[in-house]
């Protein structure tokens, strides 16, 4: 079984955050350019995608319902994609589907430029990037991997390793903007997946191993989960200035792992309520985990 640690600092906010949710519900609106949201939430499965044919999440009815029901209270939108490590099921929840990867893209940068540096010379770059999420060591190991075009190759396959290129069906392949690696358009679905596939990657230890050990002021959302590695990323759209936030990691449960994906946009557009959003989803989460199903990579 697998409990939720949440600090006391932590559940004032998150007590907090209910108050404002229910005070917000009457002057919510829609972000403009942004998905419609829907009533419901959206369950996807791709049996095609399965790398063990059968396996899939033990998906209890409360958490599609009260998902729902958080969901409708949230002054925002909001989506959660869950699937287990190894493949199998994919089950979505809410109205937001897809947008800029900001800084999760950090994560299969941190594997090719691993992958390129063996002897790990690198490794105090890749320990930045990940752990407080610091731009130029990012950008330092872009570099490490080429000119432009090599760079954006290197990640590129590794996108492609852990990711829907192992489905065949390449029209919902994530592309990488190699101008900007962070603004590449990176949908919840493509992003679990790559979740759930990562600790199956060579050269993916270092990088799992650093994602349990984010520093505590991005320690939001998936970081009030024990033993949870993840990584986030924001920012905000150059036009509206409505800050995204999003995250992606795997818990521990049972014998296995889940993979896990949120992302959020809050309606007052700041970074600190959509981080709040990110945190309901974290907690209502974590009250299901002993219920759900996680997965192994193959052998």
């Amino acid at each position: 079984m697998v409990k939720s640690t949440v600090t006391a600092a932590a559940f004032r906010r998150l007590l907090l955050c209910g108050v404002l949710a229910a005070a917000a519900l009457s002057t919510s609106c829609t972000t403009p350019g942004t998905p419609t949201a829907v009533s419901a939430p959206t369950v996807a499965v791709n049996s095609d995608d399965a790398w063990h044919p059968g396996l899939s999440i033990g998906l209890p009815d409360s958490l599609a319902a009260e998902f729902t029901l958080l969901q409708s209270t949230l002054p925002g939108q909001v989506g959660m994609a869950l699937m287990p490590v190894g493949g199998g099921r994919m089950t979505i929840y809410g109205d937001w589907t897809t947008g800029i990867a900001w800084s999760t893209m950090k994560i299969p940068l941190a594997v090719a430029a691993l992958r390129h540096d063996p002897d790990q010379s690198i490794f105090e770059m890749v320990q930045a990037a990940i752990t407080v999420s610091d731009n130029d060591a990012a950008a330092g190991l872009w570099e490490s991997l080429g000119d432009a075009p090599e760079a954006a190759d290197a990640v590129q396959q590794v996108l492609d390793e852990a990711g829907n290129a192992a489905t065949g069906k390449t029209a919902s392949r994530t592309e990488l903007d190699s101008t900007s690696f962070g603004g590449t358009e990176w949908s919840l679905a493509n992003q679990v997946r790559f979740a759930s596939r990562l600790p199956c990657l060579p050269n993916s230890e270092v990088v799992t191993s650093l994602m349990g050990e984010i520093t505590e002021d991005q320690g939001w959302g998936l970081g009030l989960l024990d033993d949870t590695e993840f990584k986030g990323g924001w920012g905000p759209d150059d036009i509206t200035g409505i800050y995204t936030v999003r995250q992606f990691g795997l818990v521990p449960i049972g014998s296995g792992q889940l993979a896990i994906a949120l992302a959020a946009q809050a309606d007052s557009g700041s970074f600190d309520d959509t981080t709040a959003l990110l945190d309901r989803m974290a907690l209502l989460l974590s009250r299901h985990l002993p219920n759900l199903r996680g997965g192994v990579c193959p052998r």
